[in-house]
């Protein structure tokens, strides 16, 4: 092989090795977590014992937008996400710890883009915070046992509270009727009228 022919290889898998890199980034980057592919929550235990990992763990556990939001405050697109569109029946638990936070049964179409519920499942799991960010005064949504960034509440939603918890998919995880039992959940399902 003649020393062009070498470069020339070479030169080819340079750049074949950019473009499988590029693409790798680029489906990291948009989060790699359509609709559909939430990773579980990463606490498998009870939640009531939650300890919370190391940042360099979370950042390898959880999806990029899953980091995104509940690490570093941040938002999701509206409409292509996870929940907005969800109407089985279940619970909402946190991405990080699974502590329960909301129940289909408090969920409503808000037409923002985002899955809305009127109150929490367990107001015990929520912290609420003053959040002056983007020139406005707005009420921030933090979960208590992994301090997990959920979303805001609002004072524009409808009977009875009139509140809107405007929650992010990727901070949540959904767990069906019909799990949670084998989720650890069981306490759960008499809210929806049966307890087998």
């Amino acid at each position: 092989m003649t020393h062009v022919m070498k470069g020339m290889l070479s030169v080819l898998i340079v750049v074949l090795l950019v473009f499988v890199g590029y693409r790798g980034f680029a489906s990291a980057e948009s989060g790699g977590e359509g609709v559909g592919n939430q990773v579980k929550s990463m606490n498998q235990g009870d939640w009531r014992n939650f300890m919370k990992p190391d940042d360099a763990t979370l950042k390898k556990t959880l999806t990029p937008m899953q980091y995104k939001v509940t690490q570093k405050a941040g938002t999701e697109p509206p409409f292509k996400n996870e929940y907005d569109d969800n109407h089985r029946e279940g619970i909402y638990v946190d991405i990080v710890s699974g502590e329960p936070l909301f129940s289909s049964l408090d969920k409503f179409d808000s037409h923002t883009g985002w899955p809305s519920f009127t109150t929490p499942l367990d107001p015990g799991n929520i912290v609420e915070k003053e959040d002056r960010s983007f020139f406005s005064k707005r009420v921030e949504v933090r979960s208590k046992h992994a301090d997990s960034h959920l979303g805001h509440v609002f004072t524009d939603g409808p009977p009875p509270t009139g509140l809107r918890y405007c929650m992010n998919s990727a901070a949540l995880r959904f767990i069906p009727r019909e799990d949670l039992v084998n989720e650890g959940y069981g306490e759960y399902l008499k809210l929806f009228g049966s307890t087998k």
